[in-house]
């Protein structure tokens, strides 16, 4: 019997819930928020939003919440060496700020040139450094960068799109763009964020459809200069909107979507309003509601 455990969001939460109201059972462990039974599959949502997933197609069903099944390693050498176009995204954990997508086209006559700026999974590089190397990247190497603005993230959502079709949604526009500037890339690589059967459900949504084929691959940002040279773009773009969007509010906005992001939020809301977060963050994260609960409490 297969037993899958993901995490999901207050958004996805409300999503099950409605998807599945028909298929709910009774449960009586506190710990547990819902349960239902789908196909064979017993789903168990914990308050912690936890969800489980257990039975034989299991994995057919957890896809479709954002489980990504791992697809096996291809050699490194085989893609770098050929001219590729490499994308990953930046701010989809993060409450505040935008969602910055990023497709790049290197090739190998780039390689000694992006080696010798120190480029590498942004991750692996500080702040500073990713604001230095990005102008240079962005004037040397041909990309295609798009951002979401937190105020069009949260429209989006409400018109049905979730965390993850967002992202399919913006992927694709983003190499849609960079081949037509006529590009030619022998291979296309995808910082893994869902599984190829999930992406390929999803991108059937879109309008912009291009015949490359392409790759999903975890970790993809440490394994290929063309992904490396997106995640730092569009780690200098998350950055400089936050940035901008802190001095709106008259703030700095932090990165991710801890405890300090409930606090922040909840100052906004004191001053701002729900307009003041609808302009500045991810309104489906679980911090709204811990920021209007905070904010209560000091009433």
């Amino acid at each position: 019997m297969n037993n899958l455990v993901i995490t999901i969001d207050n958004y996805q939460k409300q999503q099950l819930q409605a998807q599945y109201a028909n298929y709910q059972l009774p449960n009586n462990n506190p710990y547990v928020e819902a349960f239902f039974k789908v196909d064979g599959v017993s789903i168990t949502l914990y308050q912690s939003g936890k969800l489980m997933f257990q039975g034989e197609k299991a994995g057919s069903l957890a896809q479709n919440w954002g489980y990504q099944e791992k697809e096996p390693p291809r050699p490194q050498t085989q893609s770098q060496q050929v001219p590729m176009i490499g994308t990953d995204e930046v701010g989809n954990g993060s409450y505040f700020g935008g969602l910055a997508v990023v497709a790049s086209f290197v090739t190998t006559s780039d390689h000694a040139f992006l080696k010798s700026l120190g480029v590498d999974d942004s991750k692996r590089l500080t702040d500073q450094k990713i604001c230095q190397i990005a102008p240079v990247l962005k004037e040397k190497i041909t990309h295609q960068a798009l951002l979401l603005t937190p105020k069009k993230y949260n429209e989006v959502i409400e018109k049905g799109y979730n965390a993850v079709s967002v992202k399919v949604a913006l992927h694709n526009q983003a190499i849609f763009l960079l081949l037509q500037k006529g590009v030619q890339p022998q291979e296309i690589v995808i910082d893994a964020f869902t599984s190829k059967k999930n992406y390929n459900r999803y991108l059937a949504q879109e309008s912009n459809h291009f015949l490359n084929p392409v790759t999903l691959e975890e970790k993809a940002e440490g394994k290929y200069l063309a992904v490396a040279v997106s995640s730092i773009i569009a780690r200098a773009m998350f950055l400089e909107n936050l940035a901008q969007l802190g001095q709106t509010v008259g703030r700095k906005l932090p990165s991710g979507a801890g405890k300090q992001s409930d606090h922040v939020a909840r100052d906004i809301l004191s001053q701002f309003g729900m307009a003041g977060l609808e302009q500045t963050a991810k309104l489906h994260f679980a911090n709204t509601q811990k920021a209007q609960a905070l904010l209560s409490h000091r009433k």
